[in-house]
């Protein structure tokens, strides 16, 4: 299980329809809110969908070894 926090800024496996494949997270739980960077459209995921479909974390907001 990965760790992830507001303002994380990730890569998903798929494209939004707008062609960004960048998204930043908005909100954390048992439900993620992600902004594509793209267009500010705003999706809610599931947690295990939202964690299956990253591909690669571009930046990370907090340090999660702190």
């Amino acid at each position: 299980m990965a760790f992830f926090a507001v303002g994380d800024r990730v890569r998903m496996r798929k494209a939004h329809p707008c062609g960004s494949t960048d998204w930043e997270v908005v909100r954390t739980g048992m439900d993620f809110r992600i902004k594509c960077l793209g267009c500010n459209h705003q999706v809610m995921l599931p947690r295990v969908k939202f964690e299956k479909a990253v591909k690669q974390v571009l930046f990370r907001a907090v340090d999660p070894a702190k």
